[in-house]
């Protein structure tokens, strides 16, 4: 007698231990906030790395050695799942991750990858990124491992990040405190500048897709689809991990039990925890309990 996969999956046991997830700072909570959405049953162990950011510049061996400190840290937490909120990280110490932990780790970059792939009409895909993102070739190599006859057109754009942060800070006020924990981000023209410096070559490149390859990136949305153009798909690699985490979890039969009530806990390897408490609650898009301070260098 034959038994089916669906029916054997399904008899499998839930497991109502929180995802783990890390990010360079405050970019991953998009990430995290995405998968609250996705799975609100789930709960989850955030840890922000935000006294070594931002990771982009730094040598691809020194992330690695922090992707498994903190990969290490989480599965010690006991964790169920490993999500590497952060581009730069996934790239330079995802597969090597892989490879040291027995549970699921999943990246931020095939994903997106893959969604970009399947979206694109034209087979011409943008993505932009950190300089080490970029420069890992990550994006490219996932995306032409889908589909090989995709042109893929990368760009780096550091200054987005500090867009993204400096706009939450500008956008501060007793009014958005009232009204909007969203993460709302204010834009000055000298950023709706720098946005044209950056996608204007992409947009010349006649791409139809366009890859936010970095978890600040889908707080600007509007700027980027602004200028980019409208008739250009943006994809969200938070939105798309999310998908993924929940796949993942339902194939192993680890999904939590229905009704379980989620608890969200937040680390910080930063001192100023009211900081990461106030700006992390505008990216998480609703209060976040104040986050625990974590020295890394005594783990």
């Amino acid at each position: 007698m034959t038994v089916s996969s669906d029916r054997v999956l399904s008899n499998r046991p839930f497991n109502d231990a929180p995802i783990g997830i890390f990010d360079s700072g405050f970019g991953g909570l998009t990430v995290a906030r995405e998968i609250a959405k996705e799975l609100p049953e789930e709960s989850i162990v955030y840890f922000g790395d935000t006294a070594r950011c931002p990771y982009g510049p730094r040598s691809q061996d020194e992330v690695d050695g922090f992707v498994q400190q903190i990969c290490a840290w989480l599965v010690g937490r006991d964790v169920k799942l490993l999500v590497i909120a952060c581009n730069t990280a996934t790239a330079a110490g995802l597969e090597h991750a892989q490879q040291r932990f027995s549970i699921p780790v999943i990246g931020a970059v095939i994903p997106g990858a893959r969604a970009a792939a399947r979206a694109t009409k034209n087979r011409r895909v943008g993505v932009i990124a950190t300089k080490g993102t970029v420069e890992s070739g990550c994006y490219p190599q996932a995306i032409r491992n889908i589909d090989a006859g995709i042109t893929v057109f990368s760009t780096a754009t550091p200054k987005f990040v500090d867009i993204v942060e400096q706009g939450i800070r500008m956008s501060r006020g007793p009014i958005e405190d009232l009204t909007s924990l969203a993460s709302k981000v204010y834009i000055r023209p000298a950023f709706q500048e720098i946005a044209r410096d950056y996608l204007e070559p992409l947009r010349r490149c006649k791409i139809d897709t366009l890859v936010l390859g970095c978890t600040h990136y889908p707080m600007l949305k509007a700027l980027i689809g602004g200028v980019i153009g409208h008739n250009v798909l943006l994809v969200s690699s938070a939105e798309e991990m999310a998908k993924e985490v929940r796949e993942t979890l339902s194939m192993r039969g680890e999904l939590a039990h229905e009704g379980n009530i989620a608890k969200h806990e937040f680390f910080t390897s930063a001192p100023n925890l009211d900081e990461f408490q106030s700006f992390g609650s505008r990216v998480f898009s609703e209060p976040i309990e104040r986050p625990t301070h974590i020295d890394l260098s005594r783990l």
